[in-house]
């Protein structure tokens, strides 16, 4: 193999793949990436066996070949070299680094050894995305899951497909996430519904190689999946289990509701977190005639506040508690000035959207009073 690649471009690869790559002290060949001429391009691919990702890498293609070397190392010179042009030629298992004034070895491992990455069998059924649009609903999502070993469905995006929309749905029990993809945000050809999880670890990997611009397709058969934009590809097994039923607990209607300015309730928040450190609980009530919601927290060392912030109130008085680190994630999570909360008892969950979009929605269970 024989190539000539920018360095910026080569960079863009290393960062897409490298997260990918495994640690199995008993599998030295995940360590490495593999570098490979196809179409006319550098194809750079990393894998821990249970995902994978490849990146093309645009360059002039002087000879074909395959070969495998240490990721680490090779990120390491590729990100510290400072020409702008890099030669790279492999010679039996041994890739030679060049530039105008910069030459390294690096000891690799045979292609053959790299494990084949599985092939979806049917790539002509797909959904294609707009890139800009997954990538907001991942990031409006993930938000509400974190890893449990009590509950591994849990750790999980569940993807549920209905012909005219997509949904993306995450959950810790504690909070959950729902963003609704609807036609015009994406194109399909296929003719049945599906749904299925996708490893949380997959979707925050798949969040952080999408870029603003383009599409993304989703291809998916048995148990895995592939992400595929134009110059990224990511595989990634998927997770067995149910998800939980968590429609029955999204509320319809509710005792009280509020419109109310999203940053200064954040602001509020982050306030009052300076005085709930060791709990992060803060309480919020009504004030002035249910004009205004009250945000506060105490320690019995460090002292109390609390902010008041007009409100458009609605309904029964209310005090609840919550954890102001998880409001603040439903919060940054919407993007208007104003948001609508909506409350019920402490036993139940409440709701938190934008007052006049319907594809998006976080739901966050109080501080039981003890």
């Amino acid at each position: 193999m024989k190539v000539a690649v920018i360095k910026n471009n080569l960079k863009e690869g290393i960062a897409a793949v490298e997260r990918a790559a495994g640690e199995n002290a008993n599998l030295p060949i995940l360590k490495n990436v593999l570098l490979e001429t196809e179409d006319n391009k550098l194809k750079l691919t990393a894998t821990n066996l249970e995902i994978a990702a490849s990146f093309y890498v645009s360059g002039k293609i002087i000879e074909n070949g395959k070969t495998t070397v240490p990721l680490d190392v090779f990120s390491g010179l590729i990100t510290n070299i400072s020409s702008e042009r890099i030669d790279l030629e492999s010679k039996k298992n041994v890739l030679e680094i060049k530039t105008d004034n910069y030459q390294a070895t690096i000891h690799g491992i045979s292609s053959e050894e790299f494990p084949l990455i599985p092939k979806i069998s049917n790539l002509n059924e797909y959904i294609e995305i707009e890139s800009a649009a997954l990538k907001e609903a991942l990031s409006q999502t993930i938000i509400a899951s974190q890893f449990s070993e009590l509950r591994p469905e849990l750790n999980s995006i569940f993807v549920d497909f209905s012909l005219d929309n997509l949904k993306l749905v995450t959950t810790d029990s504690f909070r959950l996430a729902e963003k609704t993809l609807t036609g015009g945000q994406f194109q399909s050809n296929r003719q049945e519904p599906f749904n299925l999880l996708l490893p949380l670890r997959s979707g925050q990997e798949v969040l952080r190689i999408l870029g603003d611009d383009g599409k993304v397709r989703l291809c998916h058969d048995g148990n895995q999946i592939l992400f595929k934009t134009g110059q990224a590809e990511f595989f990634s097994r998927l997770m067995e289990g149910t998800f939980p039923d968590y429609r029955a607990v999204v509320p319809q209607k509710f005792s009280a509701e509020a419109n109310i300015s999203r940053q200064e309730l954040l602001n509020a928040l982050k306030l009052a977190g300076i005085f709930s450190a060791r709990t992060n609980e803060v309480k919020m009530n009504v004030l002035e005639n249910k004009k205004a919601v009250g945000i506060s927290s105490s320690d019995q060392t460090l002292g109390e506040n609390i902010s008041t912030i007009p409100a458009k109130f609605r309904g029964d008085a209310k005090e609840m508690s919550f954890n102001w680190r998880y409001l603040s994630d439903g919060l940054k999570a919407l993007k208007t000035d104003e948001v609508f909360l909506g409350l019920n008892e402490d036993n139940k969950p409440a709701l938190l959207k934008s007052p006049n979009d319907a594809s998006y929605f976080y739901l966050l269970m109080p501080i039981l009073k003890t």
